[in-house]
């Protein structure tokens, strides 16, 4: 921006805004705004220094300004007569760690270190907030000591638990590149420059050290500063996150009824909590910067990647994020993807936008052949126009459009799992359908009635084609619901409680609340057919279920609720279950100061569910 040079232009304030706690490979931008006396603003005032109006001599009119709309006088700028341009520092604390975080829960404070690590040049990974967060992460140490020490030339490291020590007010290891630039602050501590650019993304270096952002307008005129610098310092650097680190156990398959081809494929469904959701006010159990989007939608990523399932039906996929995240990320990762949004958009951050359903499928192993977009909104509509009364039309509208929305795929497999059907050029099809159900707990008519939707639809495409079928997603409906025992068992008791509320008639009569499709649910799975070897994990999964519904514990774990809302269901006749993927219990998310989703490690109200399928034939 140019100015006349007489102007003062100073910085009013610079702030880190909600959330911007420093994290490593998190972006910080500080928000500058920065004053101007404009004396073309104040076409009144008096001349040659004499008293105005208001007995003030040549007052000036102030402007407040966003700091976005200068130019940064970096290295190398050249900045052009009268022109203002705004230089930005970024300094580190030498004066030794300021605080320690758990380097597995960076939410937490670390209270033990790792002394091998610090030996062989690993200091940032060797943080833990307790002995059992040290000894779960043991393993994984040994193997990076393993591999830093041959990295380093010294034979393998030692093994025994005498490499934990307390952490101490030292640097910890740090192995911090001393750069050109050092300042002193005004309590003689020492600082190191690390950035001459407005934004910076603290790395592994930063761990545990305050950083201090200076700023000053300049000028060519004043190369070395209009004003006095304005600096603002951070908190000290946490660690990235570590999304849940989860396995597979493998099921048995010894009491399946038909032959269980070799050929295998996995589906994992998620509801990702959409950010127009991600409400620190209701999610207060979460540090500001851990529901940043900024970060949760990394550790997502990270987190279903590593599965590297070949379905991913996610649920609460913005749909700005759809477009300019999650379908160019997970296509780099191999996926191709189709996506639904809701029936209605809110406005969000400058722009209109609302939550959806996204299906990635891998395409080196599966390709398109048909896309299906249900609008239980559109049902409603078709539903009121057969009532007569405008009253009623009026009360089914208000009552039923809810703008949820179901996405239906079918894939064809690249590779056919029966060598003898591959043979034959037998094509193998597989139906996917992902879903978001009505959420409100009062509304269990509304639910009810958008699965029955749903699964009608589901029968007309298998009347078609004899084809497999999965069902999967947040269908915000416990087991034993009305919901959850169409799903299940394949009608709704005459008795169910919840058929008493029927205010639209919607559901009567109550025998047409029933379908032809043999679905199973796949952690039901875990319990009927058992893991496939008793290990100490497949026996911890027993206490992740109940027994009495054959439904995980929960896969939705916040403050006021926990319980299952979300499920993957099968045709029996055509799939069998072969594996799933380990259920976390409530010592995984509980501890210390954490007490349910989401938080740091899990960027998600809902737990992922995975399930390994193979045809049957």
């Amino acid at each position: 921006m140019t100015s006349a040079n007489r102007n003062a232009v100073w910085v009013d304030r610079a702030t880190l805004a909600p959330g911007d706690t420093p994290i490593v490979g998190l972006q910080l931008t500080p928000v500058v705004t920065l004053r101007t006396t404009d004396p073309a603003a104040d076409s009144n005032r008096p001349r040659n220094g004499s008293m105005g109006a208001n007995g003030m001599a040549g007052a000036y009119k102030k402007q407040t300004m966003s700091a976005d709309q200068f130019r940064e006088a970096r290295d190398g700028v050249e900045l052009k007569s009268g022109e203002v341009a705004l230089r930005s520092r970024w300094y580190r604390c030498l004066g030794g760690r300021t605080g320690a975080f758990c380097s597995y829960h960076p939410d937490l404070e670390a209270t033990i270190q790792c002394l091998q690590c610090v030996k062989l040049g690993i200091s940032a990974r060797s943080y833990f907030c307790s002995s059992q967060c040290f000894a779960a992460a043991w393993p994984e140490l040994q193997k990076l000591h393993r591999e830093a020490a041959e990295a380093n030339g010294k034979g393998k490291s030692s093994s025994g638990k005498d490499g934990m020590g307390k952490v101490g007010s030292g640097d910890g290891g740090s192995s911090t590149q001393q750069q050109t630039v050092h300042i002193r602050g005004p309590g003689g501590e020492s600082w190191v420059e690390v950035a001459r650019t407005r934004s910076y993304t603290p790395g592994i270096d930063d761990i545990g050290h305050v950083l201090k952002y200076e700023c000053v307008p300049v000028s060519k005129e004043q190369p070395h500063g209009m004003t006095a610098a304005s600096t603002l310092e951070t908190e000290p650097v946490a660690p990235t996150p570590t999304p849940p680190t989860r396995t597979m156990i493998p099921l048995a398959l010894d009491g399946i009824k038909g032959s269980v081809a070799a050929g295998k494929f996995t589906l994992l469904t998620y509801n990702v909590l959409s950010d127009i959701y991600a409400n620190p006010e209701m999610y207060t159990n979460c540090p500001r910067w851990g529901l940043a989007w900024s970060y949760r939608k990394m550790n997502l990523l990270n987190e279903i990647v590593a599965y590297r399932p070949d379905i991913v039906c996610l649920q609460e996929v913005q749909s700005d994020h759809y477009e300019n995240f999650f379908q160019p990320e997970m296509s780099k990762y191999g996926y191709d993807s189709v996506y639904k949004k809701k029936t209605s958009e809110v406005y969000a951050g400058g722009t209109m936008v609302i939550d959806g359903c996204g299906t990635f499928y891998r395409r080196d192993r599966f390709s398109i052949i048909k896309k299906y977009d249900v609008e239980f909104n559109k049902a409603a509509l078709s539903l009121s126009e057969a009532l007569s009364a405008t009253s009623q039309k009026k009360a089914a509208l208000n009552r039923l459009l809810k703008d949820n929305v179901a996405l239906i795929v079918v894939l064809e497999a690249l590779e056919p799992p029966d060598p003898a059907a591959a043979a034959a050029g037998k094509r193998q099809l597989l139906c996917v359908a992902n879903t978001h159900i009505h959420a409100n707990s009062e509304l269990k008519d509304v639910k009810l009635w958008q699965v029955h939707t749903l699964l009608k639809g589901l029968e007309k495409i298998a009347a078609s084609a004899n084809i497999p079928m999965l069902v999967s997603g947040d269908f915000n409906s416990i087991p034993g619901s009305a919901a959850h025992s169409l799903l299940a068992q394949g009608r709704v008791p005459l008795d169910h409680p919840e058929l008493s509320v029927d205010p639209l008639g919607v559901l009567r009569p109550p025998s047409k609340l029933c379908h032809q499709l043999p679905l199973m649910s796949a952690y039901t799975a875990l319990l009927q057919q058992g893991p496939a070897l008793q290990t100490p994990l497949a026996k911890k999964q027993k206490n992740c279920m109940d027994e009495a519904t054959g439904e995980p514990k929960f896969t939705n774990y916040t403050v006021d609720f926990h319980g299952a809302i979300d499920y993957m269901f099968y045709t029996g006749d055509s799939l069998v279950t072969s594996a799933v993927l380990e259920l976390p219990d409530e010592n995984d998310i509980v501890r210390k100061n954490i007490v349910a989703l989401p938080n740091a490690q899990w960027s998600s109200d809902h737990i992922a569910l995975m399930a390994e399928f193979r045809f049957l034939f």
